[in-house]
């Protein structure tokens, strides 16, 4: 069974900083690309990064690139997101999902394209 375990939110004034972590079991990181997705209220899920075996860098989406760092920790098998100088915008639940990192991969934008998913975790930023 794959199980995709989000922990890490918070409640962080702005400024601050998070580590976001995606234990990933029933799967392996060299085999599958994890995403980043965020939504909050009122607004469309956003992805804000992806990292796979397969790219030569994560991507980020342009909201919070040079704020947010991806890495893997492949004998932990856990994803881990950075967010530095959180602004009050990057309040949402965040979400990791997996994809075949040999098909789409992190070409993959779509949420539905996405494989498994995680029960996702609470950021709140105060201004």
């Amino acid at each position: 069974e794959v199980q995709l375990v989000e922990s890490g939110g918070n409640l962080v004034q702005a400024g601050g900083s998070l580590r976001l972590s995606c234990a990933a079991s029933g799967l392996t990181l060299d085999d599958w690309a994890i995403a980043w997705f965020r939504q909050a209220p009122g607004k469309n899920r956003e992805r804000v990064s992806c990292i796979s075996s397969r790219s030569a860098s994560p991507y980020y989406a342009a909201s919070v690139r040079g704020r947010f760092t991806a890495s893997s920790d492949y004998a932990e098998n856990t994803v881990y997101l950075q967010m530095n100088n959180l602004k009050p915008e990057d309040t949402a639940i965040y979400y990791c999902a997996a994809i075949w990192a040999s098909g789409y991969g992190c070409i993959a934008s779509e949420w539905t394209l996405f494989e498994y998913y995680g029960q996702g975790t609470q950021v709140t930023v105060s201004s």
